[in-house]
């Protein structure tokens, strides 16, 4: 099954987050972006992918898991993940 969407876990001033936002909103590649410190179970989320950490970005592409990866690697497992996904 793939994946129907791409989130984006991340918080206010994170450098590491702008960076991989700038760098999708410049492939076109649409995304949601879910800030951790407005929603508990999204902190939560974080914290059981990043071993008990809040470390963000992290990003979520179905049973795809990642934290803090690049602009190139995210559009890479949506490739593989979910290639409808992919802009045009």
């Amino acid at each position: 099954m793939s994946a129907e969407k791409v989130t984006v876990y991340s918080r206010p001033g994170c450098p590491f987050c702008m960076s991989l936002r700038a760098g999708l909103q410049g492939s076109g590649l649409a995304f949601d972006e879910v800030d951790i410190w407005q929603d508990p179970e999204a902190a939560g989320v974080v914290r059981s992918i990043a071993d008990g950490n809040e470390t963000v970005p992290t990003v979520v592409i179905g049973d795809w898991k990642a934290v803090n990866p690049s602009a190139r690697e995210v559009l890479a497992a949506v490739a593989e993940h979910a290639p409808h996904l992919l802009p045009a």
